[in-house]
């Protein structure tokens, strides 16, 4: 209902001798998505999970996948150990990456979480924040170097692609926005300027800032890595288990109602990730066609002014967790 459909990923799409990383690649759409990646012939699939076991569950389902044991039975299937509530967790996981991932062709950063209640993080952040945008943002800096290196390698485009949201533009800056002095950070992590009901909306809206600077400092003219973001729509998903008990039911039926199923939903990365080329470039997405204007206010002056600061305090941040990080301040 509302959602149009989201066609078939193009037939002749091909990821042979490709490699891909998701994070929050044990469920949902991260694992429908690997899965996809996997009967495309992606020759290497990492999931990025916090916890071991599950992570072994969702290998092993991906290795059972009767489409991915017919047209693509010697994939390697991985899980490496990530937890986005934590920047040295993302620290550790850009090294184990460095040091066991030779070439990386897409890096989909997909994990996400979203709480109504106000909570820190292992780093001290605002909890969702953390999650969706922040360690994230770590981890796409900490792999940037190798996906212009693959790209170089192969004569062709990377793609480093997060899972954005058309519901950024209820983010919470219209209402009450930074003060002339007042640090990004500080005031995502004030308790006093939290709100539920937009802290997810927060999270895309930042996401979108941080897609735009990382486009940005790859070159936007022939790029050698593609960044984007993309909104997969409303998708059938565990996503809402985190949610008050009483809010629960309801999302459960407007799911049911009004979602897209998985498969449908992963289309959406796949199509932003395998399919697109430099047109979509520090571009937003939603029914895989480029939305303009999403935010009008990151067009303006003070928009671009915020971007800026956001950026340099980020990358401030996370160099305390990666060092060679502080190149891109």
């Amino acid at each position: 209902m509302g959602q149009p459909p989201i066609p078939p990923t193009p037939a002749g799409t091909d990821l042979t001798g490709k490699t891909a990383i998701v994070t929050g690649g044990n469920a949902g759409m991260g694992l429908e998505a690997a899965r996809q990646y996997l009967t495309l012939k992606a020759s290497r699939v990492i999931i990025a999970v916090r916890s071991p076991a599950k992570g072994k569950e969702a290998v092993a389902e991906l290795k059972a996948d009767p489409t991915v044991q017919r047209v693509n039975p010697s994939a390697v299937v991985e899980a490496f150990p990530l937890d986005l509530d934590d920047f040295q967790s993302g620290a550790e996981f850009v090294r184990k990456v460095k040091s066991e991932v030779p070439e990386l062709d897409i890096l989909l950063n997909n994990g996400g979480t979203n709480v109504l209640t106000y909570h820190k993080s292992a780093s001290g952040h605002e909890r969702v924040i953390q999650v969706n945008t922040y360690t994230h943002f770590l981890i796409s800096l900490g792999l940037l170097p190798l996906l212009i290196s693959t790209a170089e390698r192969r004569g062709a485009p990377t793609h480093l692609s997060f899972v954005g949201s058309s519901m950024q533009s209820g983010h919470s800056l219209t209402k009450k926005p930074l003060a002339p002095n007042e640090s990004v950070l500080e005031h995502f992590d004030d308790q006093k300027t939290y709100s539920p009901m937009t802290r997810y909306q927060d999270s895309k809206f930042m996401v979108n800032v941080l897609v735009r600077g990382l486009a940005k400092e790859v070159g936007e003219e022939n790029p050698k890595v593609i960044v984007n973001h993309m909104c997969p729509g409303l998708v059938s998903t565990s996503f809402d288990k985190d949610l008050p008990a009483w809010l629960r039911p309801l999302m459960y039926v407007y799911r049911r109602i009004s979602a897209r199923p998985v498969a449908e939903g992963a289309r959406t990365l796949i199509h932003a990730t395998a399919v697109e080329g430099p047109e979509s470039h520090g571009k937003f997405w939603e029914n895989n066609t480029i939305r303009s204007n999403e935010i009008p206010f990151l067009d303006e002056e003070a928009g671009k002014a915020f971007s800026e600061k956001a950026w340099k305090e980020l990358v401030a941040e996370c160099s305390k967790f990666e060092p060679e990080l502080s190149r891109y301040a």
